[in-house]
C-alpha cells in the first residue's frame, strides 16, 4: 500500500486559534467538570474551532432544514476514499459497512456478533477505560494480555492468553486499539499480520477500534487491521470524531473484512437507527473536503509533541515519557515521583491541572497520567509548570 500519512497545509493550525476565555465558554465535559481555576487536559476533546468544511455542511443542512433521519451510502463512500488516498488501502468494500451510533457502541455490537454471554474479551492493558465498562456491561469476561515493557503488542502474552482463554473450544474476541490508546502507539503491519495469525490459529475473533487512524505523527503510517494477511475475518470500527473533534455529533461506522461480512449481516436493523443525521453530514464533509485542515493540525500536534518533551526534560525529568506514535495523547510514567498510585489525584490537588489517572487503563496503569496535548501551547506549558509546582 502506498500511504500519504499527512502533507504540508497552507491552512493555520488550529491548536492556536482559540483563547482560554473562549474555550472557557465550552458547555462540554472537557470543560465544565472542574472549576474555572482547573487546566483541563484530560478527556479526548480538542481545542480547536471546526474545520470550515464541516461548519458549511453543517450550516447548509440547517438552511435546507435538513434535520430528519439518516439515508445512503455517503459516510462510507467518503471513508473509502480517505483510507485509499491517505493509508493506501483500497480494501474498504461500502458494501460490508454499516453506521453505528459510535464506535464503542459499535463495539458492542460487533462483539455481540461473534460472542456471547459470559465469553471472555481480551484486551491489551493498559487500554482505554471504556473497554472494561461496555464489555463488562453486555456480560462478557474482560481478560487482560498487558503491553510489553516497549508499550506494544506482546505476541508471546497474547498467544498464552488466546490459548487460556480458548481451552475446551470456548469462544473469545480480541477487542484491539489500533493505534492505541493511551500509549499512542502506531501497530506495524507486522505486528498486525502477527495477531492475525494467532487469531486465526486459536479461532479468536478481532474487533478493532481505529478511531485514532487519522491522527498519526510525521513520517509514521497508520495500518488498518482489515488490510493485513489473515485480517480477512475481523470487524473495524471507524469514525472522523477524534480527528475532526466530532464528539457530540454522532455517528461511526462498522466495517467487515471479507471473510465477516455474513457476521456483519446479522447486525439488527434498529442500530442503524442510532447516529445523527447530522453527525453522517459532518463525518462525511470532514472525510471529504477536511484533510487540509486535518494536515494543519496533525503539524500542529507534532510540535506539541517536541513541547512536551523538551518542557518535561526541563522540569519533570524524572517523569518517564515516549512521544506517542499516533493519537494527540501522552502516556506520563510518573513512578520515580513518589505519588503513588494515582499522581493524577495529585497534580489536581496541588496543581489545579486535570490528568486522567492510570489506574482505570488496567494493569499497567498505576502511577502514571494520560494527558490531552490537543490544545494551545502556551496551555501546555502552563500545565506542565503546574505539575511541576505541585512537588514542591
Amino acid at each position: 500500500m502506498t500511504r500519504i500519512p499527512h502533507a504540508m497545509s497552507d491552512e493555520p493550525n488550529p491548536l492556536r486559534a482559540l483563547g482560554l476565555d473562549r474555550l472557557r465558554r465550552r458547555t462540554s465535559m472537557k470543560w465544565r467538570a472542574y472549576p474555572d481555576d482547573v487546566l483541563p487536559l484530560w478527556v479526548a476533546e480538542m481545542d480547536v474551532p471546526l474545520a470550515e468544511p464541516v461548519v458549511r455542511a453543517l450550516t447548509d443542512a440547517l438552511a435546507l432544514g435538513d434535520t430528519g433521519y439518516p439515508a445512503g451510502t455517503g459516510y462510507a463512500e467518503a471513508l473509502a476514499a480517505f483510507a485509499e488516498k491517505r493509508w493506501g488501502w483500497d480494501g474498504l468494500a461500502v458494501e460490508r459497512t454499516a453506521i453505528v451510533p459510535d464506535v464503542m457502541l459499535g463495539v458492542v455490537e460487533m462483539l455481540r456478533l461473534v460472542t456471547g454471554p459470559g465469553d471472555p474479551v481480551v484486551v491489551n492493558s493498559p487500554v482505554y477505560p471504556p473497554f472494561y465498562q461496555f464489555v463488562e456491561h453486555m456480560d462478557r469476561q474482560v481478560v487482560e494480555a498487558p503491553l510489553g515493557p516497549d508499550l506494544r503488542l506482546d505476541l508471546d502474552t497474547l498467544d498464552e492468553t488466546f490459548r487460556r482463554v480458548t481451552g475446551g473450544g470456548r469462544r473469545a474476541a480480541l477487542l484491539l486499539c489500533n493505534p492505541h490508546n493511551p500509549t499512542g502507539t502506531a501497530h506495524t503491519a507486522d505486528e498486525l499480520a502477527a495477531v492475525a495469525a494467532l487469531a486465526d490459529r486459536h479461532g479468536v475473533r478481532v474487533v478493532a477500534d481505529e478511531i485514532h487512524a487519522p491522527l498519526t505523527a510525521a513520517g509514521v503510517a497508520f495500518v488498518p487491521y482489515l488490510s493485513v494477511p489473515g485480517g480477512e475475518s475481523g470487524l473495524s470500527l471507524m469514525s472522523a470524531s477524534k480527528a475532526w473533534n466530532l464528539a457530540g455529533l454522532k455517528a461511526a461506522l462498522a466495517i467487515a473484512g471479507p471473510a465477516a461480512a455474513a457476521d456483519l449481516a446479522r447486525l439488527p436493523e434498529e442500530v442503524s437507527h442510532g447516529p445523527s443525521h447530522f453527525g453522517i453530514i459532518a463525518h462525511s464533509a470532514a472525510l471529504r473536503d477536511g484533510t487540509g485542515w486535518l494536515d494543519a493540525l496533525l503539524a500542529g500536534l507534532d510540535d506539541n509533541r517536541r513541547l512536551l518533551a523538551d518542557l518535561l526534560a526541563e522540569h519533570l525529568p524524572a517523569v518517564a515519557h515516549r512521544p506517542a506514535e499516533a493519537t494527540y495523547l501522552a502516556w506520563l510514567d510518573c513512578r520515580a515521583l513518589g505519588l503513588g498510585d494515582d499522581p493524577a489525584e495529585v497534580f489536581l490537588r496541588r496543581g489545579r491541572v486535570a490528568l486522567n489517572s492510570g489506574t482505570p487503563f488496567g494493569t499497567g496503569g498505576a502511577g502514571h497520567v494520560r494527558m490531552n496535548l490537543a490544545t494551545s501551547p502556551e496551555l501546555i506549558t502552563e500545565a506542565v509548570r503546574r505539575m511541576a509546582s505541585a512537588l514542591d
